[in-house]
């Protein structure tokens, strides 16, 4: 009897060891799990961009699976140091492999400003228009992320973290959204167009708070290098076709060219260069297409911010007295911020602009209609050919579909 005691008394103690041991093996590999799943995630995702992708899982578990959910949010791995991927290629190359695929991510940047959004339940109800209708058409390719830039105030970025969880949802493209504050862009534009405000904003001098809408003019001195490209669209914008097919069109832009704009099509600049007009009879500024120069708007425009940086020509247009002469010469003073000085310059310099296809920026105000330009508005507003996307601007409804 004793014997067999001592006998049970050692068994126990094996099983104990074991079950210790085997709890051990559990622990080390959850904790390997856990390393490889939250710290891939935490590098992988802008601070934005991974809660929306939280939230969005809890609101679709129920209905759609990780896969789907990978698929839809997920951003190009980062890659491990060339150390790390030497000694993964001697392991079965499957690094490198990883390595050659992120070399072949493309992104696509495009910036929208998203501020006061928060007070204005107009504005709420236009980018949600314009998100959904961005989102239900666009096609990317593997590899590729579309990059959404919103400039905004914290108010405004609360609202829209949440809204883009409703928006996005049904995203089948990866994405990335990026969220940049108002109040220091604001702080690095002023001292550079501060001159220009006064000719082309609405009060009669050069505000702090008005720097923001010449973003796009000096867009390329204070976005990174390594940014190259960008296209800056409006809130009341609904889109018809892939905005891929959009970024195509910096691959036409001819030699010289910075930006990609579409005309105006009501005809505020032949009042605005009223004084010029009168002086000049036989101009063309102002008259309207195909031979005249109606001007631009602002409203969807692609800004090639790598040859903005090295054009001459127009960096030396952005200085305070070259502003100060054109207007002049001019005679012009308008109130639309960036809109007015691409315009203005674009009377002297049309080769630093690239003219997209007015179905690019179908633009529906008529106001000008009934504003003193009944008999010519039609020359102005009139646009041949596919309609990619409507810019329901001056508050004006779009169609549906």
């Amino acid at each position: 009897m004793g014997v067999l005691r001592a006998a049970a008394r050692i068994m126990g103690r094996i099983s104990t060891f074991r079950s210790y041991q085997f709890v051990l093996l559990v622990a080390a590999a959850l904790a390997v799990v856990a390393f490889y799943y939250f710290g891939s995630e935490k590098q992988n995702f802008s601070s934005t961009t991974k809660r929306i992708r939280q939230t969005q899982a809890s609101h679709t578990s129920t209905n759609r699976n990780d896969a789907d959910l990978t698929l839809d949010t997920g951003l190009p791995r980062t890659p491990g140091s060339e150390e790390q991927r030497g000694k993964d290629a001697d392991a079965g190359g499957e690094a490198a492999e990883s390595g050659a695929s992120l070399a072949a991510h493309q992104h696509y940047h495009a910036l929208m400003m998203f501020t006061k959004v928060d007070k204005s339940r107009s504005l709420q109800d236009k980018f949600r228009v314009a998100m959904l209708s961005m989102v239900k058409h666009a096609l990317f390719q593997d590899g590729e992320v579309l990059v959404l830039h919103f400039v905004s105030d914290q108010a405004s970025r609360d609202l829209g973290e949440r809204m883009l969880q409703e928006c996005l949802v049904d995203a089948t493209f990866k994405y990335e959204v990026q969220f940049h504050d108002v109040l220091l862009l604001t702080q690095k534009l002023f001292p550079i167009v501060e001159a220009m405000q006064k000719y082309f904003s609405a009060g009669s001098g050069a505000y702090y708070s008005d720097a923001i809408f010449f973003l796009s003019v000096a867009m390329h001195h204070i976005m990174p290098d390594s940014l190259m490209r960008i296209v800056q669209l409006d809130l009341d914008l609904k889109y018809r076709t892939n905005i891929r097919e959009l970024f195509l069109e910096f691959d036409r832009f001819p030699p010289g060219a910075v930006i990609g704009i579409v005309r105006e099509m009501q005809p505020v600049y032949r009042h605005t260069f009223w004084q010029y007009r009168k002086e000049n009879p036989r101009t063309r500024v102002g008259e309207p297409p195909p031979e005249g120069l109606p001007g631009f708007n602002s409203g969807v425009m692609l800004l090639d911010l790598k040859e903005m940086r090295t054009s001459v020509l127009y960096n030396q247009l952005l200085k305070p007295d070259n502003v100060a002469a054109l207007a002049d010469q001019y005679r012009f003073r308008g109130h639309l911020g960036d809109q007015d000085f691409f315009t203005m310059i674009g009377m002297e310099h049309p080769e630093l602009f690239y003219p997209l296809a007015c179905g690019w920026n179908r633009q529906l105000c008529t106001w000008w209609r009934e504003h003193g330009y009944g008999d010519v508005f039609q020359l102005y507003y009139r646009c041949q050919g596919p309609v990619f996307i409507y810019h329901g601007n001056c508050n004006s409804p779009i169609p549906e579909g």
